[in-house]
């Protein structure tokens, strides 16, 4: 695969000058790891519906990823191929990375709520020659699913599955032989080792224009957001983080899998959510930071009053993914004893920002956050005139982390010859320089940190017999922060109900979570004179409904 990541050599010479990029990469800091620390837990991974736990210490982690790496390169995994990636919050999922990341492949994480339709397109586009995926999980074969995708896939040559128990099993092909042990190992470890310019993670985001775009980032650009990140937070070796946000989305990567490698830390990883379960590893591994979603704080604020089970060692909660409602910070603070933190950030950019840690608590329900250091923000109006303080416009972000383009996408790349990205969200700057996003430009829903491709969802209801005009908007959910509702205008003589569409769309093989969880039918939508849907009003009879 040749990676087209034009936004990186541009400002190399600068990000190194001020010292924002620190040319290393997560080969560099796990080897730091295996000299200070080798027999210091890295990693424990919790699978609940087996109940097996799983732990390495970095010495272990080390050697892991070595024999995968090795695994990988017998499947002619080589220099900048790209490994896909579908797990949950497994420890296959971290070694693979570091896999990856020691023979120059490049690591594609692919949320484990994706179905063929999402897959079908990432993994052609991004030419995956290996894909890692469960057997089973929750249910539903991922095996069976990739293997009837596999024959409009050219450039897929494997599906490794783990715990397959078959010849393609994770276990067979590169866990279990002792590959480390052959002769020439060590040479082909470092054949290929990435520099820190080079793509090392491939990563699918939803946009406007109804299909994925594929981000690109070094270890440069990822390291230059999760330093000043740990900094902000006063994160350092004696910190265990809990991970239950999917390492498949950037909060998960760079915060749960990248960070704690980069620290020294220990890293909890949980694959599916409970929150009884987290309490119970906050309370036995002495869990310190955590980051996920609203609907995560609400569940863990609840289960611990509920249960009277205290988490007296977890000091902090970063909440993002939508706005924080003030009475959940209020409760959180008082039911945890943890301070809750607000943040702001985008897969191209990682966490932007973040309040700190000394803020009163009501800037985490009043505004996103300041930047990180190394990040620049301007709110600018239509024309591009930057507005003055407290004013809401077009957000743009000048950021040592900024990505190195989408793939095969330079024309969407959003960004000028300043540097400067166009966020596609709106917001406003107060005195202080703290962020409050007011709304997206780009017509994206997020429903519990998950980005849900309003445009992609639309043109399928377009396609249903019985629709002549489709809309997808939010409406506000305490738990999730959004859901989305489908508004629709029936061809003459049809009827649609709920459940209809909802197994329409499931029949369309795109994943649940992206399916509206409301439907409104109209007789006419409202529209400008040129005949564009007026969202804005549809909110407003959305929530009114």
């Amino acid at each position: 695969m040749k990676f087209d990541a034009v936004l990186i050599p541009p400002r190399r010479a600068e990000s190194i000058s001020k010292g924002f990029w620190h040319d290393r990469t997560i080969n560099d800091d796990l080897e730091a790891c295996i000299k200070s620390c080798p027999d210091k837990l890295a990693l424990k991974a919790v699978r609940s519906e087996v109940g097996v736990i799983t732990e390495f210490t970095y010495s272990e982690l080390s050697n892991m990823a070595d024999r995968v790496a090795l695994g990988l390169t017998k499947l002619g995994v080589g220099l900048n191929d790209v490994v896909a990636c579908q797990l949950p919050n497994w420890w296959q999922f971290t070694v693979t990375y570091l896999a990856c990341s020691r023979i120059g492949a490049v690591m594609n994480p692919l949320m484990h709520i994706f179905r063929e339709r999402e897959l079908s397109f990432m993994l052609k586009h991004g030419e995956a020659k290996v894909i890692i995926l469960p057997k089973i999980f929750r249910g539903f074969d991922y095996e069976k699913m990739a293997e009837g995708l596999k024959p409009s896939l050219p450039h897929l040559q494997h599906i490794v599955v783990v715990n397959g128990g078959g010849g393609n099993s994770f276990e067979a092909l590169l866990s279990d032989p002792e590959w480390e042990r052959e002769a020439g190992a060590k040479e082909i470890l470092f054949k290929n080792r990435p520099s820190p310019d080079d793509i090392t993670q491939l990563i699918y985001t939803s946009g406007t224009t109804g299909e994925p775009k594929g981000v690109m980032h070094s270890a440069n650009t990822t390291m230059a957001n999760i330093i000043p990140y740990a900094e902000r937070l006063r994160l350092d070796q004696n910190d265990v983080v809990l991970m239950a946000s999917p390492m498949a989305h950037q909060t998960g990567f760079m915060y749960g899998l990248m960070m704690p490698i980069m620290l020294k830390a220990s890293a909890v990883i949980l694959d599916i959510w409970d929150p009884l379960k987290a309490i119970d590893l906050i309370r036995s591994e002495g869990g310190t930071f955590t980051m996920a979603s609203t609907p995560f704080l609400t569940d863990l604020a609840k289960t611990v009053s509920e249960s009277g089970h205290k988490v007296p060692t977890l000091k902090t909660f970063l909440c993002a993914g939508a706005p924080i409602p003030g009475p959940l910070v209020e409760q959180a603070r008082s039911v945890l004893g943890t301070k809750i933190v607000s943040a702001w950030g985008m897969t191209e950019n990682g966490a932007v920002t973040l309040i700190e840690l000394d803020d009163p608590d009501e800037r985490a329900f009043t505004t996103d956050g300041l930047p990180l250091e190394g990040v620049e923000l301007k709110v600018v109006d239509d024309s591009g005139a930057q507005l003055p303080t407290g004013q809401a416009g077009k957000l743009f972000v000048r950021s040592c982390s900024n990505f190195g383009g989408y793939l095969k996408r330079e024309d969407l790349n959003g960004t000028d010859a300043q540097g400067w990205f166009d966020t596609g969200d709106l917001a406003r700057l107060d005195k202080d320089g703290y962020v409050r996003i007011t709304g997206r430009s780009k017509d994206v829903i997020i429903r519990g940190g998950e980005n849900i491709p309003v445009v992609e969802i639309e043109s399928l209801l377009y396609r249903h017999p019985a629709i002549a005009m489709a809309a997808i908007v939010a409406y506000p959910d305490e738990r999730l922060g959004e859901r989305a509702c489908a508004v629709v205008v029936l061809r003459p003589g049809e009827s649609l109900d709920l459940k209809s569409m909802v197994d329409y769309l499931k029949s369309q093989k795109i994943a649940n979570q992206y399916i509206p969880e409301k439907l409104i039918i109209r007789d006419a939508m409202p529209s400008t004179p040129s005949g564009k849907i007026q969202k804005f009003k549809l909110r407003e009879i959305v929530k009114e409904a």
